[in-house]
C-alpha cells in the first residue's frame, strides 16, 4: 500500500485519517438519516461548510509541502486555487445551457449581457466533466512549471521569491477582474444548476459534494507525506536548510524544487475545484494575495512541517472566522493577528508543537 511504510509509526497520521473517517461516516448519517427536529441532525448548511472547510485544509496542505519541507514560502498558492475553481466553474456553467437569464443554449448569461457572439476558443470542451477534471489540474500544473522554471533556474529565493509569487497572484486578479478576459469579470462565475446531472440544491448532491472533500483531503494528505517520507523528502529538508551545500554535493536543486512545487499547485487547483460547487460563486477575489497571506496564517499556527498541523490550523482559524464574523465581525481581524502573535510568541512550532514538545520529554 502507498502509505504502510510510513503510516505504521506515525500515530498522527493514524489519528488524523481515523478522525477523517469517523466524521466522513458521521456527517451524512446525521445529515441523511436523524430527522430535522432531533438536535443531533446536521444541517445540510453545515454540511456544505464543513465541506468548504475540507477544501481549505487541503489547501493548506499543499501550502505545507512547499513552506515546511522545501522552506518556499509561495505567497502565490491563492492564484492555483483560484485556476482549478475557475476550470470547474466553467464547466458548472456551461451545464446550465437555456435554463439561464438569457436562455442561451451556448453562451453563458455574462456573455450575452456583454454582446458576445460566439464562445471563446478557451471554453470549447468545458461542457464535458472528464476536460474540466483535467484542466483543474493542468492549468495550475502548467503555470507551476512555467513560473517555477523561470524563478528556480534564475537562483531566486527567499523574500524576492515570496513577492514575485504575490506579485503573479495579484497580475492574475487584476486580469480576471476585466470582462474582456471572458471569465466575468468582477461578478466571476455563479448561478451554478448541476454537477454531473445532479442538482447542487439536492441534500445528497452536498453530501456528495463534502465526500469528495474528505476523499481529497485523505488522498493528498498521504501522498503528501509518501513524498515527504521519501528520499526526495529528505531532499527537499536538505535543500530547505541547507540549500547551497545541497547544491554542491550533487543534488539537482532546481529540479526537485520545481518538481514539489507542481504537484502542491495542483493539490491547491483540486481544492480549488471543491471548493466552488460548494460555494456557488468563484469570482476574482480568490486571487487576493490577502488570501495566500491568511493561508500562511493557517499553516503557522497549526505548525509548520507536520501536514497535520496546516489542516488543524486551517479548520481551527476558518471555524474561527465563521463565528466571529457573524458574532463580532468588527472584531475578527483583530483577532487573527492576535492569534498568529500569541502563536508566534509562545508555540513558534504551532500548535503541533505541542505534541512534539511532549514526545522530546517522553
Amino acid at each position: 500500500m502507498l502509505s504502510s511504510r510510513f503510516i505504521k509509526t506515525d500515530k498522527p497520521d493514524h489519528w488524523f485519517l481515523g478522525i477523517l473517517f469517523v466524521v466522513s461516516v458521521l456527517v451524512p448519517v446525521l445529515n441523511l438519516l436523524v430527522p430535522e427536529e432531533s438536535m443531533f441532525h446536521f444541517s445540510t448548511y453545515s454540511v456544505t461548510l464543513l465541506g468548504k472547510y475540507l477544501t481549505y485544509a487541503l489547501l493548506a496542505i499543499a501550502a505545507d509541502l512547499v513552506w515546511g519541507y522545501l522552506g518556499i514560502l509561495s505567497l502565490g498558492h491563492s492564484a492555483f486555487f483560484a485556476l482549478g475553481g475557475y476550470a470547474m466553474g466553467m464547466y458548472l456553467m456551461r451545464q446550465i445551457g437555456d435554463r439561464g437569464v438569457y436562455g442561451d443554449p451556448v453562451l453563458p448569461d455574462f456573455m450575452v449581457f456583454l454582446n458576445w457572439q460566439e464562445l471563446p476558443w478557451f471554453w470549447h470542451g468545458f461542457d464535458m466533466f472528464w476536460f474540466a477534471l483535467l484542466m483543474v489540474m493542468v492549468v495550475p500544473g502548467v503555470l507551476a512549471y512555467i513560473f517555477g522554471y523561470l524563478a528556480f533556474r534564475s537562483r531566486v529565493s527567499g523574500v524576492y521569491l515570496s513577492i514575485i509569487t504575490q506579485a503573479m497572484t495579484y497580475a492574475l486578479m487584476l486580469a480576471f477582474f476585466r470582462n474582456e478576459m471572458g471569465f466575468g469579470g468582477n461578478n466571476g462565475l455563479t448561478d451554478f444548476k448541476d454537477i454531473i446531472g445532479f442538482s447542487l440544491r439536492e441534500d445528497s448532491t452536498r453530501i456528495a459534494l463534502f465526500l469528495a472533500s474528505a476523499l481529497a483531503v485523505a488522498l493528498g494528505y498521504l501522498a503528501s507525506r509518501y513524498i515527504v517520507s521519501s528520499r526526495l523528502g529528505l531532499a527537499c529538508v536538505a535543500i530547505r536548510d541547507a540549500e547551497s551545500r545541497s547544491r554542491f554535493i550533487g543534488y539537482r536543486v532546481e529540479n526537485i524544487k520545481l518538481w514539489v512545487f507542481c504537484f502542491s499547485a495542483v493539490l491547491a487547483g483540486i481544492a480549488g475545484a471543491l471548493y466552488v460547487p460548494q460555494v456557488g460563486i468563484i469570482n476574482p477575489g480568490e486571487f487576493s494575495p490577502l488570501n495566500s497571506i491568511e493561508l500562511i496564517v493557517w499553516v503557522a499556527i497549526g505548525g509548520r512541517a507536520t501536514l497535520y498541523g496546516a489542516v488543524v490550523g486551517a479548520l481551527l482559524v476558518n471555524y474561527s472566522k465563521s463565528y466571529f464574523t457573524a458574532a463580532l465581525p468588527e472584531v475578527w481581524l483583530f483577532a487573527l493577528g492576535a492569534l498568529f502573535i500569541l502563536v508566534t510568541m509562545f508555540l513558534p512550532k504551532g500548535i503541533a508543537g505541542i505534541r512534539r514538545r511532549k514526545a522530546a520529554k517522553a
